[in-house]
């Protein structure tokens, strides 16, 4: 038998990561060593492994700018309507392998790395992760600025340059502890600061009623620096710009005339002005209306505008004079996209631009500001909608106020001629919450200065038009659209899973990177026992390399053979944890009541981080952790359960477990989970799904077959159902005698021995103020798991819907939605013009 590849020449083989040629080689080795030489100042004897991993990014970002120059030079030629993405996230992770990937360069490197003596893999996990989103939002940003990129479009991600992203987590005794990320400490070789471009942005300060109208002054100015990062289109040649704002004081902040003898002071007083940019708050699906997040919110929203207008003013096109001076065409040039209601103040700044410095009266600006701006929700949970306190913006924000009542006012009386008599319906829809304090809801002020709404999968589009913005969804239906949520393939199949890219590309070609629906062609393979078995051996070489990552990390020996059933996203009680808590429980216990008999081996791993204030998520991670601790010492059960806390759930760690991945938990109760896009990385590396009909899972159940998923427990109508007529957890506790062992174990102390009372908390809100019904699906999800036992005993089986399941998720590229939006909200056509690289002779410019 011919020995096994290394994974050096495994990667040689794969060409959808392009040929390496031996210039390439050549070239990348010498500019390498000149890199290590001249930008890190370091020879080969003194050359730390972070040296290597600088002077290889360095190398391969020089291959980026002349293609990025090339691209924004095009973009000023054609002048095309350019899209503006704004999130308080953006998720990137790391971004070396995604780079070299895109541009076609990897095996290049990887040969020129080899023949160097060093190992591609180890250098590219030098890398920090760019953390600066918490979950699903912030990683949707990231895959949407890939595929605008490899579509063609002229867009721009707009977000801050959070000097701390999201915190690393250690588990301590079993509890999280938070660290600061403190992701730029050796610098970050992928962006570019542009100090040339600063702009003011304005706080606090006053109303003045002037001659002219009204005039917002006596200001704190601070500066926004932008840092540009970019953003590589799928071999395309085209580079889209990320630009994130950072915070710097002015240098005459506090040292006016007020502040005369202290000058050290007012200079370390500066911080405070800079502080806008530290940190990124760590609340996934939850609102906290701290005033520094209000900041943060204009901070991005009135860098970004100032950038917007500018660039449109000097347009090459539109007019003869050197600039546009009408903004008459400006939603024919301009799009934005609002991604959740964060960047919601652009409405009501885009209005006070127009009004008071461009001068424009109300009725046209409010029509540019709304053919300009569209709005994505990304929840129905109520406590994570925006309610901010009137008396933070009369504060901080005067005359953005001022705009808002005036829009308010507006809408009110178009309702009330439409609705007359009906008080309860203004009330409703008003922007402004009565109340002590009042409020500014700021979905309502998105639906009203958007024109276009959307949700993220077709049963939150849906929920989002039956229920939270029922009202406005009367008036204008129109306005109301769906975009079910998408991945990028790219990073989510071919850089995290390339044994599995490889075996597809053999049998279909390497279209389906940038066609992702060619993937159903896999179809006609279903019975081919050869595929069937390339399959397989691919996710076991993911097991077996995630099982050797695992046993370094954690010191545990796993086994290989077993289900890798996972369970990763953010700790929150809706997406039920706790089920799966209680699953591994009741496994356990038939375990210790029938030692002997056969049981199929687990693996159950969850991961994911809690918000550092949500006492109940942190409380959950304790509790996995003390059931971990006992099942994994107990001799009875050896190696058919263990139990793994994954530590520091982040994207670089989703890359190395979804291609490990056999089951995908997606549990969360119907009709909370606006989309996930967890589910489709899962569903794209060859894991089933273990799921409830809510968000994206219904499309995937539809597009596989429900037969190919195992979905249980109740459906949106079910859970309305039960809300009308109450939930009792007590009744499913008596009634269902192995939940009830469970619940009991947790609650006198059995896993917590040394504090009984430890999950007091826990076992309360389960019993008695449970919103998510967790044991409502208890036992349709126990006795889903025993068909999961009973399909993985049979591989073959199991592999024909793992098959099944690759074959139909072509639909969740997000190459589709960014098409949809490209559509259907911003009006314009995805491209596939390859824009010449950077060696080819532009073409002639005089046409």
């Amino acid at each position: 038998m011919s020995k096994p590849l290394t994974d050096h020449e495994k990667r040689k083989q794969i060409s959808v990561r392009g040929i390496a040629g031996l210039g390439d080689v050549s070239e990348i080795k010498k500019s390498f060593n000149r890199h290590l030489h001249f930008t890190l100042v370091k020879d080969r004897n003194v050359a730390t492994p972070r040296d290597y991993y600088f002077a290889l990014a360095h190398t391969v970002r020089d291959h980026l700018v002349g293609r990025w120059i090339r691209t924004q030079q095009y973009y000023y030629e054609k002048d095309p309507k350019r899209i503006h993405y704004l999130s308080l996230e953006f998720y990137m992770g790391r971004t070396l392998q995604n780079t070299m990937i895109n541009l076609g360069l990897q095996n290049a490197c990887d040969e020129a790395i080899y023949q160097l003596g060093l190992d591609l893999e180890e250098l590219e996990d030098i890398e920090e992760d760019a953390g600066l989103g918490n979950g699903g939002l912030g990683r949707l940003a990231a895959c949407f600025l890939d595929s605008m990129a490899s579509l063609g479009l002229a867009a721009y991600g707009y977000g801050i340059r959070y000097e701390f992203g999201i915190f690393n987590q250690k588990i301590t005794n079993g509890w999280q502890v938070e660290e600061a990320d403190d992701w730029l400490r050796y610098g970050n070789p992928w962006e570019k600061a542009r100090p040339e471009y600063m702009l003011p942005v304005h706080f606090y300060g006053r109303v003045a009623h002037t001659h002219e109208g009204p005039k917002w002054v006596d200001t704190q100015v601070v500066l926004a620096m932008p840092y540009d990062t970019p953003v590589p289109g799928y071999k395309n040649n085209t580079v889209n710009t990320m630009r994130l704002w950072s915070a710097k004081a002015p240098n005459d902040f506090n040292l006016q005339e007020f502040n005369v003898g202290d000058y050290i002071q007012a200079v370390l007083d500066r911080n405070l002005a800079e502080n806008i940019s530290r940190v990124l708050y760590p609340n996934d699906n939850f609102f906290e209306g701290k005033e520094l997040r209000l900041k943060q919110e204009y901070f991005v929203v009135a860098a970004t505008l100032q950038d917007i207008i500018r660039r449109f003013k000097s347009s090459k096109f539109g007019c003869r004079d050197p600039m546009r001076t009408s903004f008459e065409t400006f939603h024919e040039k301009v799009a934005i996209q609002l991604n959740d209601t964060h960047p919601a103040l652009a409405i009501p700044e885009l209005m006070r631009i127009l009004l008071d410095i461009e001068r424009l009266d109300w009725e046209k600006a409010w029509e540019i500001t709304t053919k300009t701006c569209a709005y994505t929700n990304h929840t129905v949970l109520p406590e994570a909608l925006e309610r901010w306190p009137v008396y933070m913006f009369e504060k901080l924000l005067p005359r953005h106020l001022q705009i808002i009542y005036e829009i308010n006012q507006r809408h009110l009386d178009r309702v009330a001629v439409l609705y007359p008599g009906d008080s309860d319906r203004l009330r409703r829809m008003s922007l402004i919450e009565e109340g002590d304090p009042k409020r500014i809801n700021m979905a309502h002020l998105c639906v009203v200065g958007s024109h276009a709404v959307n949700g993220v999968a077709r049963i939150h589009s849906d929920i989002v038009k039956t229920t939270v913005f029922k009202d406005f969804c009367d008036i204008e239906p129109e306005k109301f659209q769906n975009k079910t949520n998408g991945i990028t393939p790219r990073r989510w199949l071919l850089l995290c899973n390339p044994g599995l890219a490889d075996i597809i590309a053999e049998k279909i070609g390497e279209d389906f990177l940038t066609d992702l629906f060619q993937l159903k062609k896999l179809l006609d393979f279903v019975n081919d026992e050869m595929f069937i078995r390339d399959v397989a051996k691919v996710k076991q070489e993911n097991k077996l390399k995630f099982a050797a990552c695992l046993e370094s990390e954690y010191k545990v020996k796993i086994n290989p053979e077993s289900i890798f059933d996972i369970h990763v996203k953010r700790i929150h009680e809706y997406k039920r944890q706790l089920l799966n808590c209680l699953h591994v429980i009741t496994l356990y216990n038939r375990i210790k009541k029938e030692p002997n008999k056969k049981f199929v081996p687990r693996t159950v791993m969850i991961g994911g981080k809690a918000a550092p204030g949500y006492h109940m998520a942190k409380m959950i991670i304790k509790l996995f952790t003390s059931v971990g601790e006992v099942v994994n010492h107990d001799p009875v059960v050896g190696d058919r359960l263990k139990v793994i806390f994954l530590e520091n759930y982040r994207v670089s760690l989703a890359e190395k477990v979804i291609p490990a991945a056999d089951l995908s938990q997606q549990i969360s109760t119907a009709g909370t989970e606006a989309s996930g896009t967890g589910n489709m990385k899962f569903m794209l590396n060859g894991a089933l799904t273990i799921g409830t009909m809510d968000g994206a899972n219904v499309e995937m159940a539809e597009e596989a077959g429900e037969e190919n998923l195992f979905i249980f427990g109740m459906r949106v109508e079910d859970v309305e159902a039960m809300d009308k007529k109450g939930y009792n957890a007590r009744e499913y506790y008596e009634r269902l005698p192995e939940l009830k062992q469970a619940m009991d174990q947790i609650s006198t102390g059995f896993f917590s021995p040394k504090e009984p009372e430890l999950f007091k908390d826990v076992v309360n809100m389960l019993m008695n103020h449970d919103r998510f019904k967790v044991f409502a699906d208890y036992e349709a999800y126990i006795s889903c798991q025993e068909k999961v036992n009973e399909l993985y005993r049979n591989p073959k089986e199991w592999t024909k819907k793992v098959i099944r399941n690759i074959a139909a998720s072509g639909k969740f590229s997000s190459d589709r939605t960014i098409a949809e939006y490209a559509r259907e909200i911003w009006g314009v056509e995805p491209s596939d013009v390859k824009i010449p690289p950077p060696n080819e002779p532009r073409p002639n410019k005089s046409l």
